[in-house]
């Protein structure tokens, strides 16, 4: 359980909840992906007014992959009251078209008090296509 607690403080780190402008905030729920080469990646959610926000989760994914990795091992995302909760399902949907033939195996923890841990393939068990 050692890496999930280096990704819980990962994003820890970065969750800053903050007003940016009147129509943004940032950092309300923060996120850490460990990627198969073991580096972690963060990102925060950012939410707008309109439809131009993001989730944590995919904030960190395309950190990911802005930094040429593109397979996921583990997700962790901290909710506003520092727990932990799974990714939502358009967060799901990425992770699912990123790694087709293996999301099935990417773990997601659920809850870091309890150290419960599911795959993505028990929270997202058909995929559409």
């Amino acid at each position: 359980m050692e890496i999930w607690a280096k990704m819980y403080e990962a994003a820890r780190a970065v969750q800053n909840d903050r007003r940016i402008s009147e129509y943004v905030e940032a950092g309300g729920v923060a996120a850490a992906i460990l990627s198969s080469s073991g580096r972690i990646y963060t990102g925060v959610c950012i939410d707008t007014c309109s439809t131009l926000g993001i989730c944590a989760e995919r904030n960190a994914i395309f950190n990911m992959i802005t930094c040429g990795e593109q397979e996921i091992k583990r997700v962790l995302a901290i909710m506003p009251d520092g727990k932990s909760g799974p990714p939502c399902g358009a967060c799901r949907e990425l992770m699912v078209q990123l790694m087709p033939e293996g999301y099935k195996n990417i773990e997601i923890l659920m809850d870091y008090e309890s150290k419960r841990v599911v795959t993505l393939g028990e929270l997202t068990p058909e995929w559409w296509i």
